[in-house]
């Protein structure tokens, strides 16, 4: 006998109120079996969501490492967090424990917005360590130390620049930071000003840093059709932002590399090859498929050093200046070190930089007071783990709170202030504690670059400091213009300092620019 229509309609109603008892039920259990780490307790389907701020979350992650630890776990829509807050646990698991946390997670933005040209986001696997090993080859510690020559005449360029127009700051910065990444990879000499390729490269990752967000990543993951909608339908600026972005990337990509394969051969009787052309002779005889292949890994390469020494470098560079504006006591502090060490008859040299402890921790200090990417880049287990007796699925993203590290009161007292002597003993001497040893990152996947990094901004640093002041700008009475940095995140987080420029860079004195010893 067949049951009556209410009796199908009751089976019907309890199916979907069991199968949600069902799984309710067998998550319990598994979570009794496996312990997560502590947590915010998350909303069905939501999560955690609601409670971020999206736009700084790492201030919320900070907040919430107050109350469940350095290790703890959140649901975002459908995705398993473990977010790392101490830099104790950073390296328990991304270093010690690399061969689980080296991948990366998929971001539904990296392909279509053209980004999948920067290896940074590529997963671990053969790709990632052909293009990485290209990268190490030209910018291992060893390679790096060439660049000096170089990174110290191009900040002496940047200061004539700054000289001549202090307004446009932020462009002369970037032509600073891409001059050295361009020379060594494309064999290509920048412009002091104006160059058409830094054009190029500023014009791309300027709306990368834009469109790339946190927010845009989880929307297309979750309704990947947005990407296929006309271009007449509402919701559909999503599509055209990322069909621009991948115009602009592929233009970054291919322009370069070109310039640099049609100037091989002059390059190469001039004894200057470039990372791009070296490795390209090298494989003139191979088949064509694994000339392909590695072109490919080739170009990776070559645009994560362009698009890494630009947004690091001249993001590192700004916030700099903002603490030598709103700190003027470290800047007299600074310059008083260089005067009585270097003197004021030549400007500083790499050779100088061991005698000028202080110089050194206002770099490290401006790592740490402003970390350019707060939450690191996500890694992703390969399989599970148990840490601390909590367990870690396969899976699961992990974010490395470097704001959190970077904000440790404990062993940053009075984290929010620039301090760099907070790096030094009681001698005057460097402490053993230096935050690049976080902010750039953990692991297998630890920035291949930042050598050459580090170099580039104690040049910039230590030439700017010996050559200039920097202090607010001052209206008609002669008032100095106070201000609010405008902060912009996206794909990094980065200063601008304002609309009006209110900062002024005063010209000490010139020596050494254009004549004498570079």
């Amino acid at each position: 006998m067949f049951p009556s229509v209410d009796g199908r309609l009751a089976i019907l109603a309890v199916l979907p109120t069991s199968f949600f008892v069902i799984t309710f039920l067998k998550r319990f259990i598994w979570n009794r079996q496996n312990k997560l780490p502590p947590g915010p307790v998350p909303l069905p389907l939501l999560g955690n969501i609601l409670s971020l701020d999206t736009k700084a979350a790492w201030l919320t992650y900070t907040e919430w490492a107050a109350v469940y630890g350095d290790l703890f776990f959140v649901r975002l829509l459908g995705q398993e967090i473990v977010v790392i807050n101490s830099q104790h646990v950073a390296e328990a698991l991304l270093d010690k424990r690399s061969r689980i946390y080296s991948d990366r997670p998929y971001l539904a933005t990296v392909e279509p917005f053209g980004w999948s040209v920067i290896f940074a986001f590529t997963g671990y696997g053969n790709e990632w360590r052909l293009a990485r090993r290209l990268f190490h080859q030209t910018f291992r510690p060893e390679s790096a130390l060439k660049f000096r020559p170089m990174q110290i005449k191009k900040a002496r360029e940047m200061i004539v620049n700054l000289i001549d127009d202090p307004q446009n700051y932020h462009s002369h910065f970037a032509t600073f930071s891409l001059s050295v990444a361009m020379s060594v990879t494309y064999g290509y000499q920048t412009s002091s000003r104006d160059d058409p390729l830094v054009l190029i490269v500023e014009n791309a990752i300027g709306l990368g840093f834009q469109v790339m967000t946190p927010e845009r990543a989880i929307l297309l993951k979750t309704f990947p059709f947005l990407l296929k909608l006309p271009d007449w339908c509402w919701g559909s600026s999503i599509k055209r932002d990322a069909r621009t972005s991948f115009d602009r990337m592929r233009e970054m990509t291919d322009v370069p590399f070109q310039y640099a394969q049609d100037h091989m051969v002059e390059n190469s009787a001039l004894g200057q090859l470039s990372m791009v052309a070296e490795n390209l002779q090298r494989i003139e005889k191979q088949d064509q498929t694994s000339r392909s292949l590695f072109e490919d890994a080739l170009k990776k390469a070559a645009t994560t050093a362009v698009v890494g020494s630009y947004e690091t470098t001249t993001s590192v560079i700004t916030i700099f200046a903002l603490a030598m504006v709103l700190y003027p006591g470290v800047q007299r502090r600074a310059q008083a070190e260089i005067d009585s060490v270097v003197g004021r008859d030549r400007l500083p040299t790499f050779e100088d930089r061991t005698s000028l402890p202080y110089i050194e921790s206002v770099l490290r200090e401006t790592l740490r007071w402003q970390p350019i990417v707060p939450l690191g880049v996500a890694h992703v287990t390969t399989s599970d783990d148990t840490y601390d007796g909590y367990f870690i699925p396969k899976g699961t993203t992990v974010m490395c709170n470097v704001w959190a590290i970077s904000r440790d009161e404990r062993r940053y007292p009075d984290a929010s202030r620039f301090m760099p002597e907070r790096f030094l003993d009681v001698n005057g001497a460097l402490t053993d504690d230096d935050p690049s040893e976080y902010i750039f990152g953990l692991g297998r996947r630890v920035c291949p670059g930042r050598y050459a990094g580090d170099a580039s901004v104690w040049s910039a640093i230590v030439t700017m400091l010996s050559t200039m002041k920097f202090s607010f700008a001052k209206d008609d009475q002669g008032n100095p213009i106070d201000f609010t940095p405008q902060l912009n995140t996206g794909l990094i987080r980065y200063f601008v300092l304002s609309f009006y420029h209110p900062v002024t860079f005063f010209f000490l004195f010139c020596v050494c620019l254009g004549q004498g010893p570079m």
